[in-house]
């Protein structure tokens, strides 16, 4: 049996590479798009002194905006013009989506094909307008009330500095959209993955070296910092086995015959992946929980005491309720969104429909609870390995100064878009071999 590194191996055919020009200006449009992104996050916005802005930040980095700020690559913590990143668009995406399998008249839009589904990318782009304009006001109050021993982070608050801030985000996430679907169009993989993606991997060198600096100090020790990396590499390693698992199913087409030629007979499989959800769940999971902690951080709550300090502080980094609640949302998340994105009734009718059959199991409502039945099952182990991979970089995060960026989520994500990529390269040299085939053909004919 051909290992799926040699499948890849042979695949990838670097003379093949070469040749394709296609493919060559799709990768660097890819490119050039992701160094204007990158570009973006360090133009910063009007009306912000950074000394003091650094100084609040840094107390902060543990909680919601430390995520953000590793979704944005990092200009969430500069406050630049990209600050709110991509995440407005993720936000109205999924709620669409979600709309689409709840609403009768978003799941109309959707059977209706390419046409419904311009239309739903267009009620997108609307809520990614509101969104943004909502949190980039949120974020402009919010700034005005942050300050330090250094003063406060923005220098002339008011009107004037909200409705600069406003426009100045909004516009920069409507431009990241546009640019994502640029590179989705023209270039290689999911725009939008690989922004997030560019600034995942952009600040990962710093992150590693501010663990390094934590050794240097005497914070870590040289062994904890060994095991660290030595379980970065075993957890990337899990991922890219997990998520390039999956179960196939053996789907079989009878044979019809029409006039004189016979038609079917053919068998192939329906593969269903092992980490149906990829990582909505750790995302939501982390937001929910984070949350109430930053908004408790830009308040007196832990210094009054009570009730609501004390729950404040059995839900943060490390603590066991955090640990427990954590992985609990983790296995909620990964079943409902499972249930949104794979509908198994739909896929039992669209394959009785062509004719298809799973063998030993009626078509119909039997074959729709055995799609149920075998999704359970990869659900639960998919959901298993989700909470292993995001709760041991969390008892690290405990243990130690870990950052952000080798946490969990961040790993996930590197991995989904790394295989994702690699897989569009793979297809797009594949489709160049067989168009030299043909083009070889042809003269051969007419020859």
């Amino acid at each position: 049996m051909v290992s799926p590194a040699e499948t890849l191996a042979s695949s990838l055919n670097f003379s093949a590479f070469g040749k394709a020009t296609e493919l060559k200006s799709r990768i660097w449009f890819t490119i050039l798009a992701l160094i204007i992104y990158r570009a973006g996050t360090y133009i910063p916005v009007p009306g912000i002194d950074p000394v003091a802005l650094g100084a609040v930040f840094k107390a902060h980095t543990g909680g919601i905006l430390g995520m953000f700020d590793m979704f944005s690559g990092g200009a969430l913590m500069r406050m630049t013009i990209f600050a709110l990143g991509v995440m407005p668009y993720i936000t109205a995406s999924i709620i669409v989506q979600l709309l689409s399998a709840i609403v009768p008249a978003f799941e109309a839009m959707k059977k209706e094909g390419q046409a419904g589904q311009q239309r739903l990318n267009q009620y997108s782009r609307y809520l990614t307008v509101l969104f943004a304009f909502v949190q980039s006001y949120a974020l402009a109050v919010g700034l005005e009330n942050m300050s330090s021993g250094m003063g406060g982070a923005v220098i002339d608050p008011g009107f004037f500095f909200r409705m600069s801030t406003v426009i100045t985000l909004t516009g920069g996430t409507v431009f990241l959209m546009w640019l994502g679907e640029q590179i989705t169009a023209r270039g290689i993989g999911n725009g939008v993955s690989m922004i997030i993606y560019a600034g995942i991997v952009a600040n990962l060198p710093q992150a590693m070296a501010q663990t390094l600096e934590l050794g240097r100090t005497g914070a870590l020790s040289t062994w904890f910092i060994l095991f660290i990396l030595a379980l970065t590499v075993a957890i990337l390693a899990m991922c890219v086995f997990f998520e390039r698992a999956q179960r196939r199913i053996l789907v079989n087409y009878p044979k019809r015959q029409v006039g004189n030629k016979m038609y079917g007979g053919e068998a192939s499989h329906m593969p269903l992946k092992l980490n149906t959800s990829g990582v909505i769940p750790p995302i939501f999971a982390s937001s929910l929980l984070l949350f109430p902690l930053t908004l408790a951080s830009f308040t007196d709550v832990q210094q009054k005491g009570g009730i609501l300090s004390d729950i404040v502080a059995a839900i943060s980094h490390g603590q066991p309720l955090y640990m427990v609640l954590y992985a609990l949302m983790i296995v909620f998340f990964s079943f409902f969104y499972t249930a949104v994105v794979f509908n198994p009734q739909e896929t039992a009718e669209n394959l009785r429909k062509y004719g298809g059959f799973v063998p030993g199991i009626r078509p119909g409502n039997n074959t729709a609870d055995y799609f149920d039945y075998v999704l359970t099952r990869l659900t639960v182990l998919g959901a298993f390995y989700l909470v292993v991979v995001c709760l041991l970089p969390e008892f690290l995060m405990s243990r130690g100064s870990v950052p952000f960026y080798l946490g969990g989520t961040s790993l996930l994500i590197v991995v989904s878009v790394t295989i994702d990529t690699i897989s569009r390269v793979q297809s797009h040299l594949i489709a160049h071999q067989y168009e030299g085939l043909i083009k070889k053909s042809k003269l051969h004919k007419a020859r």
